[in-house]
Formats: C-alpha cells, structure tokens, sequence
C-alpha cells in the first residue's frame, strides 16, 4: 500500500499533483485539527502542515510519521527539538515565498501611504467629496526601517530602493547592507516614517514591538507586520493607534489567526487588515507547495531534506 501524505485540502494543486505522480495517497483535510489528522491519517508518513499549531504529543498517535512539511517558513507552531529528537524531519520552503511577501509588503506601504482603502470606501458609499480628504503621504524622501534582514527583508529593502527613499536596517546578525544602513533598532524606530517587520518569532523578538517602541516612532509614522503577529503587543498597538502615538499600520498576522471580529482592531480606521495572505499569489502557493512536497519525496527516498529545521 502507497504510503498516505496528510495535506490541506486547500494547498495548491500541485503540489497533491507532484506527490500522486510519485506514488502516495494524497489524504486532503478539510481543515488543520489535529483531531481530523488523527481521524483521517493517522498512519500518514508525512504531513503538510500550514500554521496552525501541532502539538507535540501528535506524533506518539502516528507511528508512521518521518516528515512535517511547512508550507511556508515559519515554523513556531511546531517543537522542533522534540520532533527531531523523535526522528521526524521538520521542513519550510525558503525559496518559495520571499519575493511574493515582499511584493504585497510594498503593496500594503504604498496602500497606506496613499489611504487607498478609505478612500474607496468612502467612494463606494456614495461619499466623492470625502473620499477626497483622504489625503496620503509622499515616500520619496521619506526613511523606512527594515526590522529583520534575512531573505524577505533583503528583497523589501531591494524594492523599497526604487523609491527614492532612506533605508535603514536593524538585524542581529546585520553587518553592512545592499541598498540601506545598518543601525541600532532605536535609531531605527527615531527616525523612519515607515518600520516593516521581517523578523521571525522567537522568545526576544516577541512583543518587542510594544509601549516603549511606539514612544520612540514618530506619531507621523506608520507600521507594517508581515512578520508574526506575536512579534507586535497587540493592546500596546492599539492604544498608539487611538491616542495618536503612530499614524497608522498595514496588517497581515495576528497573535490569534482568524482574527476574532471582538478585536478592536477592527474599529479602527487607521489600520489596512489582510488575513495574511502576503503569500496569497497563484505562483507562491504553487512553489510552496512543490517545495513541500518535493522535501517528502526526499525523505521517502532515503535522502536529506534540502530546507530542514534543526
């Protein structure tokens, strides 16, 4: 018998397509619980996993299991160490969807800066002289601040370089950069009029957007995530978007996915929400797809996976 691959039932097809043609039974689950993996794969050699969370004990439910595939590059949802001390491979697909995130970042920056969105509601509601109010901010000869230089920073720095602006960047491990200047993050946070965030969830980096940051932006500024939404207090967000302390923000991740329509984030004219879908193109989720199931297949060959998580 092939041996079962658990996958969203909504990852793209061909990445289904690519484990068919090599042999496996696709299992396609209509949604991410664990208790609906353990119903319909519980003897899955590998699975596909999105963001939702996994616990750890899962794997002592499935005594087949030698590969979690991410479908994209985050993987705090999942105990890295303790999957791998059991034997089972963690994977994302780093190529895949760095340039795609980049792209809807300056998407979501020059929506913002130009109050597009308000501006087409208040157009659609019958509102032409007060859509016209909304007035934008010019970026050329603004400064923006990248937070995080890996590969999706690097690539919004590369973009942000076409227009006209001052780039600064702030990472650990950042030394010099391609287009921009490396500075400390407060330097960072004084002086840019847009700070995107790039950098990955982990127990330093989370909340470290918060009270303190908000106070040193500039109350002209405006803040981009399209990180993770833990990496931004989200009462501290709120309070600097009601009192003024920051212009505004363009969001794609929470710190609770969906996000529940009791937050009050939702009140707020002043905020662009997306339900992070910054990779939500027909090539990346192709490419994500591809890339995980192409990291299965390896396994299941006997070979190392090209992208794991160690």
């Amino acid at each position: 018998m092939a041996d079962k691959i658990a996958v969203p039932q909504t990852l793209a097809p061909a990445g289904k397509q690519l484990l068919r043609d090599h042999g496996f039974t696709v299992v396609e689950l209509p949604d991410q619980k664990v208790s609906t993996l353990l119903e319909l794969a519980p003897d899955a050699f590998g699975v596909i996993l999105l963001t939702f969370p996994f616990p750890k004990e899962t794997i002592h439910q499935m005594p087949n299991l030698k590969i979690i595939a991410r479908n994209g590059v985050g993987y705090d949802n999942l105990d890295v160490p303790y999957l791998n001390q059991h034997g089972v491979f963690v994977t994302i697909t780093p190529l895949a969807n760095a340039g795609t995130v980049a792209e809807t970042t300056l998407t979501s920056i020059l929506a913002l800066s130009k109050h597009l969105v308000p501006a087409t509601n208040a157009m659609r509601a019958g509102e032409w002289e007060a859509a016209r109010t909304h007035l934008g901010f010019d970026l050329a000869g603004k400064t923006v601040g990248i937070i995080g230089y890996g590969r999706i920073g690097k690539m919004v720095e590369q973009k942000m370089s076409a227009l006209d602006m001052r780039i600064l960047i702030n990472s650990p491990h950042a030394t010099t950069a391609a287009y921009g200047t490396v500075v400390d993050r407060d330097t960072l946070l004084r002086e840019s009029d847009v700070v995107t965030l790039h950098m990955p969830i982990r127990p330093d980096t989370k909340n470290s957007i918060a009270a303190r940051e908000f106070q040193l932006m500039k109350n002209s500024a405006v803040l981009i995530n399209f990180a993770r939404g833990a990496v931004v207090n989200t009462d501290d967000l709120v309070t600097a978007l009601t009192t003024g302390a920051i212009q505004g923000a363009a969001l794609d991740v929470f710190d609770q996915e969906p996000l529940p329509k009791s937050s009050p984030l939702y009140q707020l004219d002043n905020v662009l929400l997306t339900p992070h879908i910054a990779s939500n193109t027909v090539e990346c989720t192709n490419r994500m797809a591809t890339d995980a199931a192409s990291e299965i297949i390896r396994v299941a060959e006997g070979k190392e996976p090209q992208w794991p998580v160690h």
